[in-house]
């Protein structure tokens, strides 16, 4: 797998060739009129756009006359020893995007161009802010740790291409700093399990949009996937499922009858931690409990409230092998075996947190406390006495308790716990911080008892898991509908909140949950572009959001360098098309492509659109007779030969309705 900064200059390693041909090779030479023809309208697009091409859009651009020009005479001047790393990233990128490398220096020599990087009078700015002012003698960027970070991902994104061995940059003062400081993006390897390869790439991706924090969900009913070295039986047993169930759940083709295991060492966990931090990136382990336990179980069944029962598994449920004893669950869902309440319980939850505090040193903890069933606590004589003893009221009290008893204990190494807002339920814990996924509700009721929050509902399209579009079209999913467009709507402020009460939202998170995302490309396809429309909600305030600018300009560009990469994504259909039947007779649809360098593919006649549909040149008219229909199908093409889903809009003129049987 390539890290992101090979990602922006992947590009151009793969058309060299093309760029060394005979000019006798005519069949060759259409690549590299391509190339020119994106790099032009890739610079014209950066150069008009208000934002400079830049995602999240910054907090201040002013433009000036003028143009800084990047060349081999510029130098690069960075002589603070923190700073050695980002200045690095900026070099070697520009290595390869102008194709040459800039001379560092300590001071600026008399009268020659450079582009400065440094942390002095960064104190002034706010947390994790930047300034990058662009004059036609130097690029200056201010910034401290993260922020001088962020500056430098702007300066990549603004950056066009090269013409003539040199790049032309705007003049320009921008001032930047973010709207949240927790600004989240979730991946789930408990359902399905990613190589360390490709959890670095999430990351590199996260960290190039400005994204600071990684919530890694490590362990659910369908595996545990992180060694802890007192229980070796997690990852022996608990890492191991004997089949998936394919198709929708509850299991549309039974099982595969595949063992499907993996999981990460503690070397891999350093390894990613650290790499993450060099992208100033903080990573929130998830640790789930009381429910979603049941590979935990599988492998200490004395950890559930009825150890010799059998993992149950409904007739209706495919399942591979014996149904005898604890099993790791190969199905998706929710389920009653639980962690029972006892000490033992208590000493082996305590224990696996010591193992991963040593590993992470996120200030919080992931304890989930969602989706947990009572069922076998109200069924357990153990479970019932120990509510009567303990004084609590119910089964949610049960839960409440379990809670706050591993949140002083966390509480006690040093660090905070997060969980989903059932943790609301019986009462919460002290110090915890609520993810609110069902809905906004929870997020609210504990933003009003001065708890933080963390905003992640499902309903706002932060569920990334959740299909694109209502194409039939689109791949397996668990449903839902999330557009790019329904993510950049969502203002994770509450507006039933005081204005004392909206500090209590420290940020966003979007959640993918893997349960029908096999693999690492598919990972991407759901993550990219509805990632760029997390960044901006995450980061710019909500004066400075344009959805049109966002989405005709510069996702556009960001996809069309995205395209040129060995990363997957979701190929926009056209711009400008109506989602909902038109009603009338006589109609003209303006359709933009998504991604520069795209084209979008059109019929009339019921028939699906490909490359041999009609090409979309101008607008389309459309004649509708009195009592009939038309339907306009699209769909876009990438440079790449990427394409959409096929977009379909109804057209009707009193047509009569087609009754079933």
């Amino acid at each position: 797998m390539k890290s992101f900064k090979e990602l922006f200059l992947f590009p151009f390693l793969v058309f060299f060739p093309y760029l060394t041909l005979s000019k006798s090779n005519l069949r060759m030479k259409k690549p590299v009129l391509f190339l020119a023809a994106l790099a032009f309208t890739v610079n014209v697009f950066a150069q008009h756009d208000v934002n400079m091409g830049i995602i999240p859009a910054p907090s201040s651009i002013v433009k000036a006359n003028g143009s800084f020009i990047l060349d081999k005479t510029v130098v690069l001047v960075s002589n603070e020893v923190n700073n050695a790393k980002t200045a690095d990233l900026l070099n070697a990128f520009i290595v390869t995007k102008g194709g040459f490398a800039l001379r560092e220096a300590k001071s600026v020599p008399g009268g020659q161009r450079a582009i400065i990087l440094t942390s002095k009078g960064a104190e002034s700015l706010p947390k994790e802010g930047y300034t990058i002012q662009i004059s036609t003698n130097q690029i200056k960027v201010t910034g401290s740790g993260p922020g001088l970070f962020y500056a430098v991902q702007s300066i990549m994104q603004l950056m066009p291409e090269k013409n003539a061995d040199k790049i032309t940059i705007q003049a320009a003062t921008i001032n930047d700093f973010p709207r949240f400081k927790y600004r989240g993006t979730h991946l789930d390897v408990a359902r399905h399990f990613f190589p360390v390869s490709f959890v670095k790439k999430y990351i590199d991706l996260l960290a190039s949009y400005k994204m600071n924090n990684f919530h890694w969900h490590l362990t659910d009913d369908q595996g545990w996937r992180i060694e802890i070295k007192k229980y070796p039986k997690l990852t022996s047993i608990g890492a191991s499922r004997n089949g998936t169930v394919i198709g929708n759940y509850p299991g549309t083709g039974g099982t595969d009858d595949e063992v499907y295991k993996g999981y990460y060492t503690q070397e891999d966990v350093k390894e990613i931690v650290a790499y993450a931090d060099t992208k100033f990136i903080n990573v929130v382990p998830e640790i789930e409990m009381p429910g979603h336990a049941s590979a935990a179980i599988a492998a200490y069944p004395e950890l559930s409230c009825f150890p010799d029962r059998d993992t149950f598994v409904s007739d209706k449920t495919p399942w591979s092998g014996s149904r005898k004893g604890k099993h790791v669950q190969q199905t998706w869902g929710v389920f009653d075996d639980v962690f029972v309440p006892s000490e033992n319980t208590f000493k082996f939850l305590e224990n696996v947190i010591d193992e991963v505090i040593t590993l992470f040193p996120s200030k919080y903890i992931h304890i989930g406390g969602d989706e947990c069933p009572k069922e076998y606590w109200k069924q357990s004589p153990f479970c019932q006495q120990f509510i009567k003893d303990n004084n609590l009221k119910d089964e949610h009290g049960l839960q409440s308790y379990f809670i706050q008893r591993m949140e002083k204990y966390i509480n006690g190494k040093g660090r905070s716990i997060i969980g989903w807002d059932e943790i609301l339920e019986g009462g919460l814990a002290p110090n915890a911080t609520v993810m609110s996924w069902r809905g906004e509700s929870g997020g609210i009721a504990a933003a009003q008892q001065n708890h933080d929050v963390i905003m992640t509902p499902g309903s706002a399209g932060l569920y990334f898991d959740h299909k694109q579009s209502a194409s039939p079209d689109e791949p397996l999913t668990i449903g839902g509908l999330a557009s790019y467009a329904k993510v950049y709507a969502y203002d994770p402020i509450p507006k039933e909140l005081t204005a004392d009460q909206q500090k209590y939202i420290l940020g966003v998170q979007a959640n993918i949950w893997s349960e029908y995302i096999e693999t690492p490309a598919k990972v991407e396809f759901m993550l990219l572009p509805r990632l760029y429309s997390l960044a901006e909600i995450a980061w710019t305030k909500p004066s400075n959001k344009d959805f049109k600018n966002f989405s005709e300009e510069r996702v556009p560009l960001h996809l069309a360098r995205l395209d040129q990469t060995n990363t997957n994504y979701w190929v926009p259909t056209a711009i400008g098309q109506p989602d909902k039947m038109q009603q009338g007779d006589n109609f003209t649809i303006e359709l933009k492509t998504p991604i520069l360098g795209g084209k979008i593919f059109y019929t009339l006649d019921n028939y699906r659109p490909s490359e041999n549909a009609t090409a979309y040149v101008t607008a389309i008219k459309i004649n509708v007779p009195k009592g009939q229909r038309k339907v306009l199908k699209t769909i876009v093409i990438a440079p790449s030969g990427k394409r959409s889903v096929v977009a379909e809009t109804v057209f009707d003129n009193g047509a009569p309705e087609v009754k079933t049987k």
